[in-house]
């Protein structure tokens, strides 16, 4: 190992600790990826979670450039010693990745990648993850080759030492990414919760209102010919229990702010759930947040609330490849943007036409705490909604 042993040690210690001041599962993966780069001075690493259908659910890298990773195309699938190392659940170390039989190459963006040390990340007996390192640095005063030569006498530059230093590494890993899946389902179960005491609420709260006015409508409308004096009465209790049932409906609705809201605040909060939709979705839901301050309540739910209703109109009906996701501190206030590359839409007729795709509520949303909603789009050209809100 090329760091002394203290030194070994701080940096193994440092590695844990970073992994669990962490609950979301991206966030873990990424820190077990740079981690596992910079204990064992590798050029590459990168983290595979399968999924069930010979593909990678997550697929994370560190030392490949977001250029390079877009040049580089789809996700990998579970083939050659990836595969390997799910299927078989053993460590790979070699000296020269390309010359393995099992090698099949790789696009012709992806950098050249020489040794190769590669573990399986288990729970148990299940395979939850592959761990892979590549194109060990040099020491000081030796220079790589241009792509990478494998090592003199076929040896590997990773040495046993590097790969018992990774298998401890990788044990944690399990722990900390089972973790976070817990705490992330233990969320997800929170907001079916949620919803189900929702529901319950509005049936209790609202539907008999509502039972009501539908009795009252109908024997306005046998008055109408024969009582109109009556009718208009029946009318006006139409009116007033309407006006009952949408306050009913507004009290149930703000009372719903989301609890990871107060717990977490707005940042976490929206991660996590672009996260999970991330997953959920073929296309790629990106999150990006600079320089935000905790901002007042009603503020953060409006935010969260727009990004909700915009994601949800990109991933449902624009047909969009990625969703970008981002929020800016802008003076004492914060702008949050959602874009997206799908089919777009003219404004204007989906005005004319009595859709609204949710935008009214999100104006509402932006003008109820002193805020401002805009909405480019065009068709064939995505759309791009962004929504500004002031500070305390």
């Amino acid at each position: 190992m090329s760091h002394g042993p203290r030194s070994g040690l701080a940096a193994v210690s440092a590695a844990l600790l970073a992994m669990s001041r962490h609950l979301e599962v991206r966030d873990v993966l990424k820190t077990i990826v740079a981690s596992a780069r910079e204990l064992l001075d590798a050029q590459y690493a990168a983290l595979g979670v399968p999924d069930d259908h010979g593909g990678f659910a997550q697929f994370v890298v560190d030392g490949v450039s977001e250029e390079q990773w877009k040049a580089i195309g789809p996700l990998p699938r579970q083939h050659g010693i990836l595969a390997a190392m799910l299927q078989e659940a053993r460590p790979e170390r070699l000296a020269d990745v390309r010359k393995d039989p099992r090698f099949g190459g790789w696009p012709s963006a992806h950098p050249e990648l020489a040794d190769f040390l590669g573990l399986p990340i288990r729970d148990g007996d299940e395979v939850i993850g592959a761990l892979f390192l590549a194109n060990k640095v040099r020491p000081v005063g030796e220079h790589p080759p241009q792509p990478p030569a494998p090592r003199a006498e076929g040896r590997c530059g990773f040495t046993q030492e590097d790969e018992e230093l990774l298998a401890i590494l990788a044990q944690h890993a399990a722990i900390a990414l089972t973790n976070a899946r817990l705490y992330e389902r233990s969320r997800e179960l929170t907001i079916a919760e949620e919803r189900s005491r929702l529901a319950h609420e509005l049936h209790d709260a609202v539907s008999q209102k509502l039972f009501s006015l539908r009795l009252t409508a109908q024997a306005a409308a046998r008055l109408v010919d024969r009582d109109p004096a009556r009718a208009k009465c029946e009318l006006q209790q139409v009116a007033a229990l309407a006006a009952e049932a949408a306050d009913e409906l507004r009290a149930a609705v703000v009372e719903l702010r989301p609890a990871a809201l107060d717990e977490d605040g707005l940042v976490a909060t929206l991660r996590t759930q672009i996260q999970v939709l991330d997953r959920a979705h073929s296309a790629r839901v990106t999150f990006a947040a600079r320089g935000i301050r905790a901002l007042p309540s009603a503020q953060e739910e409006a935010l969260l609330r727009v990004a909700q209703e915009a994601l949800h109109n990109a991933l449902r009906h624009s047909a969009a490849e990625h969703v970008d996701v981002t929020l800016d501190r802008r003076g004492p206030g914060a702008v949050l943007r959602v874009t997206d590359d799908g089919t777009g839409f003219d404004p204007k007729a989906i005005r004319r036409a009595g859709r609204h795709l949710g935008l009214v509520s999100m104006r509402d949303r932006a003008d109820g705490v002193g805020g401002r909603l805009t909405v480019e789009s065009a068709p064939g050209k995505g759309t791009t909604i962004e929504m500004e809100v002031p500070g305390g």
